[in-house]
């Protein structure tokens, strides 16, 4: 595992002091955890703009439509 080292604004510190305490971990894990958190949310972001553009682009469209028809023929065979 790698050592990161950083500055926080100092109420933000103190909240992360806050939080361990009350939760009997330590900051690292928290920090750990939310930055997860918050990565996880970044790619879900990211895959949500992309099927909106993807949902915007007449061709993508069209082949969306034709896979469709394809696949509804396969069910009634």
């Amino acid at each position: 595992m790698a050592t990161f080292t950083s500055t926080l604004p100092d109420e933000l510190l103190k909240q992360l002091g806050e939080q361990a305490k009350k939760l009997s971990l330590p900051k690292n894990k928290i920090i750990e955890r939310a930055l997860s958190i918050y990565l996880d949310q970044l790619k879900k972001a990211e895959y949500i703009r992309s099927y909106r553009q993807a949902g915007n682009d007449s061709d993508i469209l069209t082949l969306a439509e034709e896979g469709m028809e394809d696949y509804f023929k396969q069910l009634e065979e």
